[in-house]
């Protein structure tokens, strides 16, 4: 599976953002996925999850309520869409799909990762 990750960008604080994660093939439905994101100068946080189904959610507390994860498995896409931003939303953000049973918040439970789509949040 490759992921393809894009939607990022400059954007004020308070502002929205959507990004995208376009997967290469039918079977990627099948996976759970999920948004990580790094910092300058910090390690590779977990930001969301959702299951192959689309019925299970779960977010990191730093954004929760603020960003939704979504799937739209006839396009083989991974949405978050990430609003009331903050300067410290300011991130390479990364998508990954998972066979693992369950949601994780673990990078090593994440077989497949995407190239990353920077995202600045201006003060």
């Amino acid at each position: 599976v490759q992921l393809q990750a894009s939607g990022g960008g400059l954007v004020q604080a308070g502002g929205s953002l959507r990004l995208s994660c376009a997967a290469s093939r039918r079977s990627s439905s099948s996976y759970n996925m999920g948004w990580f994101r790094q910092a300058p100068g910090k390690e590779r946080e977990f930001v969301a999850a959702i299951s192959w189904g689309g019925r299970s959610t779960y977010y990191a507390d730093s954004v929760k309520g603020r960003f939704t994860i979504s799937r739209d498995n006839v396009e083989n896409t991974v949405y978050l869409q990430m609003n009331s931003l903050e300067p410290e939303d300011t991130a390479v953000y990364y998508c990954a799909a998972s066979y693992r049973s369950g949601l994780s918040i673990r990078e090593y439970d994440y077989n497949y990762w995407g190239q990353g789509t920077l995202v600045t949040v201006s003060s």
